[in-house]
């Protein structure tokens, strides 16, 4: 049983049917609330024009045919397709787009729930993953924005100094935990997956706590603060 069969086995028990194609999965999954929607990647996809934009049909046609039917996104992904095809085509556009169906689904009454079961990075991560209304993760999932070797070419800042910064800040941290940290994912709990996603699926709030969460969890100590003062400002 590959990966993507044994996540949906541990969060679906009562069922699902899946179709991949390429590094696409579709499908449909029953819960004991209602039936979701099933919309991820697979095979760490590296998410270029072409996928980005399957998946973007995929996201309406559950607007169109399944009114208010919970999307569920199952996330594996390398981050951006880093191809001259792809940056000259606008490949930031086609995820912005990708979001941009999210948006209108969530407008539409869909709850969306993402669960990365093997490998979330960069911009796939943040079209695919941090898009959702709720995230929850494998404990074994691997997360990061940046690896820390680019971040040191790019930010000039010796590895050695990011290494360290990593040991007392989540933001500068790749894993489960520093996202847990930074109020980014749910806390862990592999054990009790199914019925915390039944949970998320029934939640109708529509507010956003993950500022909050970072900041109860001291992952992220000045966000929350910021945004409160802003507001009552």
């Amino acid at each position: 049983m590959d990966k993507i069969d044994q996540v949906c086995s541990k969060v679906f028990p009562l069922g699902y049917k899946i179709s991949i194609h390429g590094d696409l999965v579709s499908g449909r999954a029953n819960t004991s609330k209602e039936e979701v929607a099933l919309i991820g990647t697979l095979n760490q996809a590296a998410i270029g024009v072409d996928l980005a934009f399957e998946l973007a049909g995929k996201v309406l046609d559950v607007v169109k045919h399944h009114p208010r039917m919970p999307i569920i996104i199952l996330v594996d992904t390398q981050g951006q397709k880093l191809s001259r095809r792809d940056e000259l085509l606008g490949n930031a556009g086609y995820l912005s787009h990708l979001s941009k169906c999210f948006e209108v689904a969530r407008d539409r009454s869909h709850r969306i729930i993402s669960i990365i079961y093997n490998e979330a990075v960069s911009g796939g991560y943040l079209a695919l993953g941090m898009i959702a209304d709720q995230s929850f993760a494998l404990s074994d999932a691997q997360i990061r924005v940046m690896a820390l070797p680019a971040m040191s070419r790019i930010t000039q800042i010796p590895l050695e100094r990011l290494e360290e910064l990593c040991k007392s800040s989540s933001i500068f941290g790749p894993g489960v935990e520093n996202y847990v940290a930074l109020g980014a994912l749910e806390k862990i709990d592999d054990a009790h997956l199914a019925s915390l996603i039944e949970v998320a699926i029934s939640n109708q709030s529509n507010s956003d706590d993950r500022a909050k969460l970072g900041h109860e969890r001291g992952g992220r100590n000045k966000a929350y603060t910021v945004i409160e003062s802003i507001i009552q400002t």
